[in-house]
């Protein structure tokens, strides 16, 4: 009898065993001692400066868990694709990362067209998306239970930078200066409907490659209209170039307000001053390390030591997605799976980072973290909060 019980119970055990281990091997990139991430981003072309930082910042996240035991024991692993800001080459990276690495999720991937590139794939094999580095708002439009963005979005923010300019600096003439790609559109999807809005009128628009490197032709015809304000759908360089040539042309009596796509270090920074007074709407903080509170003091020294450069915004980003994953992670609990982990991401309410950014929060038919916009003005070569939070509807 007692073989007979031994044997049963060996066998019982072997087979809870084996159940379990199926168990775990059902949850992609999920294992007893590992949850894999993937990013899909840009480290060698023209958006690296986002890529680089936000996955360095990122990985120092994931890090300093891991050097505590990992979350229910289980390490973070995260891999890093470089899409050099090309579709195709996303396409490619985002199928290894699926296909072959078998991430539970992917986090951070970088640019508009990369993710939308991706996402049929992605939500074929069950793969949520988490907080994308691009504020369009087909990162959370339609809902899908899959998608979860953290920033406010590009048509948010240009419509509060646009109405608070409107009324605080008294504008009436508004023109849209945006790139010809569906991001630029959504710049001036915006701005058509807070002029409607305001029951206003655009004067006139015009438009841009994403390669553009002179403005001379745009600003003049701007210039012309009569424009008091311009929106701007600019990504980093061209925010830089038509604001500096409006300036060198002596136009000076008028407001360029651009989105969050321009908020980079390197806009504000620009040799010459060039960009001084510009505007921008932004989803998130700028901090510096002379102005940091003692916890950001410390997490920039330490983003410095480990990777021999300050950090930027990109790595303002990072820092967010590791710190808001980690504690995602934690309330999903031991038994780790995609329903466990969207249940838990929906449940969070009120989370800030700790730069002091706009609140976020999440639940089942809200996948947008947060409306909330800050607005900037470059001031002696820094981004300086002059108002918000607040929303284009507020």
């Amino acid at each position: 009898m007692r073989i007979v019980t031994f044997a049963y119970t060996a066998a019982a055990l072997a087979a809870a065993g084996f159940a379990g281990s199926a168990t775990a091997q059902s949850v992609r990139g999920v294992t007893k001692t590992e949850i894999v991430i993937g990013m899909n981003t840009d480290l060698s072309g023209p958006a690296a400066s986002y890529g680089v930082t936000s996955s360095n910042a990122a990985r120092l996240g994931f890090d300093a868990v891991n050097a505590q035991g990992g979350i229910y024991g289980r390490k973070i692993r995260l891999i890093v694709e470089d899409h050099q800001y090309q579709v195709p080459r996303a396409v490619q990276a985002g199928n290894k990362l699926i296909n072959r690495d078998h991430i539970f999720l992917m986090a951070g991937a970088l640019g508009t067209p990369m993710n939308n590139a991706v996402f049929p794939e992605q939500f074929k094999a069950n793969v949520p998306n988490f907080a994308p580095l691009s504020s369009a708002r087909s990162m959370y439009e339609p809902l899908n239970r899959l998608k979860f963005a953290t920033l406010s979005s590009y048509y948010g923010q240009s419509r509060a930078g646009i109405k608070y300019l409107i009324e605080k600096n008294n504008r009436k003439k508004l023109c849209v200066l945006y790139q010809d790609t569906d991001f630029g559109k959504e710049i001036l999807e915006a701005a058509q409907d807070q002029a409607k809005a305001m029951n206003i009128s655009i004067v006139e628009t015009a438009t841009n490659s994403p390669i553009a490197t002179d403005f001379t032709a745009q600003i003049t015809k701007l210039r012309g209209a009569g424009c008091d304000i311009v929106a701007m759908g600019a990504i980093v360089r061209d925010a830089i170039v038509p604001y500096a040539t409006a300036r060198k042309m002596g136009w000076t009596d008028v407001d360029f307000v651009s989105q969050a796509a321009s908020f980079d270090q390197i806009v504000a920074g620009a040799p010459g001053g060039v960009t001084e007074g510009l505007y921008v709407a932004a989803g998130t903080v700028m901090p510096y390390r002379d102005t940091a509170n003692p916890t950001v003091a410390a997490w920039w020294d330490a983003y410095k030591a480990k990777f021999g450069s300050d950090p930027n915004i990109g790595a303002v980003y990072g820092q967010g997605i590791a710190d808001m994953l980690i504690k995602v992670f934690e309330k999903a609990g031991k038994d780790l799976t995609t329903d466990s982990f969207l249940k838990a991401l929906e449940s969070i309410k009120g989370y800030r980072d700790i730069f002091g950014g706009p609140v976020v929060s999440f639940g089942p038919d809200r996948h947008h973290g947060t409306d909330e916009v800050l607005f900037f003005q470059v001031q002696k070569g820094r981004f300086v909060q002059i108002a918000g939070p607040f929303t284009h509807s507020s």
